[in-house]
């Protein structure tokens, strides 16, 4: 009598813009910019500006768009409501301001987490900081839905900085390394008590603050031909999504996959992920137990109903969601490169 074996492999789909998502998770986009040397001031040269559609760039003309920016590529202040986003900057520097009255300047690994709740009002601006010579910029946006009952909690502001970030590598046979780094969720060594050994923790009203949730979000690097297993999620009914986002090739579960995809995995198996032998690859994992309510959304809005939609954009026409404390839409915090967050509080914070 045969076994028939199920592929622990549930989907494969080629990545978009932005990147399609399950359940807890509603969008991922990933940036990558070649953005160019700044003008001084900044922002790109008014030169380079020509034949782009300014204040709705999207265009990646020379490798790099301006978004709703300009001069300064980004974007100027916005609303939220209903949901959290999960910025994680590689490479480049962002400028957060928002109607907290919170700021940040963070990069080079630093992830931001914020809690929309109730409602905020921010702005991402990309400073070119270099006049001299180019300013690449890499990141990922994650929004994770926020259940029903924490829609409308207080906004809530939370840096990660990179030197604080869990991470680990481990080794294959070969002497092959795939390097690991969470920003949430337990894996391998990454465990024990938040900020002891174990992933820095949530929000606390956030999906991934639920014991049960079993939220991860995880980066992957892996050595031209490394060998490693992702293990198997802890939790009943957890998602997952692997995103192959850099490299050439890499067979999971023993199919191959050759172009950057977003491959929903069994959660409940471990997965053999072999990479390719002649490249650095890359990948995000995104993993939970699903909300599993409705979702209604509108833009930047994200409810359970169309009614409480249309209150979302009442209450925001009516209050702004606080105000704007800045003294333009799209506010870049100076000349300095040094990273800091300053919190609604007034404390300032700045990486070890």
């Amino acid at each position: 009598m045969s076994t028939i074996f199920a592929s622990p492999i549930v989907q494969i789909k080629p990545l978009g813009f932005p990147w399609e998502t399950i359940d807890p998770f509603l969008f991922c986009a990933y940036h990558d910019d070649a953005y160019p040397q700044g003008n001084g001031q900044m922002a790109v040269d008014e030169a380079l500006l020509a034949g782009r559609n300014l204040g709705s760039d999207f265009s990646r003309k020379d490798g790099w768009s301006m978004y709703h920016g300009n001069p300064v590529p980004g974007f100027p202040g916005h609303p939220h409501r209903g949901f959290e986003t999960v910025t994680i900057v590689r490479k480049g520097l962002i400028d957060h301001s928002d109607s907290l009255g919170a700021a940040a300047r963070f990069g080079g690994g630093d992830v931001q987490w914020l809690t929309a709740g109730k409602g905020i009002v921010h702005s991402e601006m990309f400073p070119l900081m270099d006049a001299a010579a180019p300013n690449p910029l890499e990141l990922f946006q994650i929004w994770l839905n926020l259940p029903a009952r924490n829609k409308m909690v207080a906004p809530h502001f939370t840096m990660f900085w990179a030197e604080d970030i869990p991470h680990f590598t481990a080794t294959d046979e070969a002497g092959r390394t795939t390097d690991v780094s969470s920003v949430a969720g337990r894996i391998g060594p990454v465990d024990g008590k938040p900020g002891e050994g174990g992933p820095l923790a949530p929000p606390p009203d956030s999906w991934a603050a639920q014991p049960d949730a079993d939220v991860a979000i995880w980066t992957l690097r892996m050595s031209p031909g490394a060998r490693w297993t992702l293990p198997a999620a802890t939790g009943k009914g957890t998602r997952r999504a692997l995103y192959f986002f850099k490299g050439q090739s890499v067979r999971i579960a023993g199919e191959e996959v050759d172009r950057p995809a977003m491959v929903e995995l069994r959660a409940s198996e471990e997965v053999e992920l072999v990479n390719g032998p002649d490249t650095v690859s890359e990948f995000l994992v995104l993993q939970g137990r699903p909300i599993a309510e409705p979702v209604a959304q509108y833009g930047p809005f994200v409810m359970n109903t169309q009614a409480e939609i249309q209150q979302a954009m009442q209450d925001f026409r009516r209050t702004q969601f606080g105000g704007w404390p800045w003294p333009d839409q799209a506010p870049v915090h100076g000349r300095d490169p040094a990273r800091f967050a300053r919190h609604p509080d007034g404390r300032e914070e700045r990486p070890a």
